[in-house]
């Protein structure tokens, strides 16, 4: 996600379930407006909204909000390629997590086997 270096000059994320957009905004570094343009571009930004519409920010919103700006700032993406190196880790994540489902139920139907076996 974020580089190290990049992470020492944004405040540490507090231990809140939600957060506001003014309060995304500051830890983030990110104007309002621009987080709220970024909820249109980014299909993985979904933060939950409440009465008058107002969003509500989970710590995984934050996170990725971070790693966008990371690509756009510092790694000079445009939307499009940010866009992209988004959805292109999500989908290796995707694939890992399912060979680790894989594996276990393998690993499961083995020791069921063996216990048929005796």
């Amino acid at each position: 996600m974020l580089e190290a270096a990049n992470n020492n000059e944004l405040p540490p994320i507090p231990g809140k379930r939600y957060f506001t957009i003014g309060e995304v905004s500051d830890l983030c570094g990110v104007k309002a407006h621009v987080l709220r343009y970024w909820e249109q571009e980014f299909p993985q930004l979904k933060p939950v909204k409440r009465r008058g519409n107002r969003r509500y920010y989970q710590r995984h919103d934050v996170l990725m909000i971070r790693q966008i700006r990371s690509l756009l700032y510092e790694h000079g993406f445009t939307i499009g390629g940010a866009r992209q190196k988004l959805s292109d880790t999500e989908a290796r994540e995707d694939v890992n997590q399912s060979r680790q489902i894989i594996r276990q139920m393998v690993a499961e139907l083995e020791s069921v086997l063996e216990v048929l076996k005796r």
